[in-house]
């Protein structure tokens, strides 16, 4: 083997981190080094001994790279035969009935006193406690527990939970 065909296969584990990094998956990256060594080999004359054969083989990786990355935006995304299966379509009754209902939650919470709203907000959208979101807002604990308990009571009452149950399993099995 030559001493350029030595460097190749020398620089292989780091090729192969290099693309794994790129790619953030094995197989990918395989194919990723592969079409590195390929390329390499086919320009192997552009390459002046005495300069860094890595930095020259990197560089040419990360060109291929960009240029799968700009090829998958024009193609579009592709999903592999074996992964194909596990794939399913939304039940599109399913999506709409959800929407409806989400529909109706926002314009309910709309509806209620700001600063329950602004509770119901810190607690059960950005997941805070209770007292970080005490103090967010500058009130006792008790006080973002009660807006809370209220707004609750509010939405319970002004709302068909159980339809929002079923449409919220029914979003879930798809």
């Amino acid at each position: 083997m030559s001493g350029f065909g030595d460097e190749l296969v020398g620089l292989l584990p780091r090729l192969r981190r290099f693309a794994r990094s790129l790619t953030g998956r094995a197989d990918e990256a395989d194919d990723l080094v592969q079409a590195t060594l390929e390329r390499a080999l086919r320009a192997q004359a552009l390459w002046e001994p005495g300069t860094r054969l890595d930095a020259w083989l990197f560089r040419i990786m990360k060109n291929l790279w960009i240029d799968q990355i700009r090829r998958r935006k024009i193609e579009g995304a592709q999903t592999a035969l074996e992964d194909a299966e596990h794939l399913s379509g939304s039940d599109g009754r399913a999506v709409a009935e959800s929407r409806i209902v989400l529909a109706d939650v926002k314009a309910f919470l709309a509806s209620l006193p700001s600063d329950q709203q602004a509770v119901v907000q810190s607690v059960c959208v950005e997941e805070l406690s209770y007292r970080e979101t005490a103090q967010r807002l500058k009130t006792p604990i008790g006080t973002v527990m009660s807006r809370l308990a209220r707004a609750r009571l509010a939405l319970s009452a002004g709302l068909d939970f159980d339809q929002f149950i079923e449409a919220r399993h029914n979003a879930n099995k798809s």
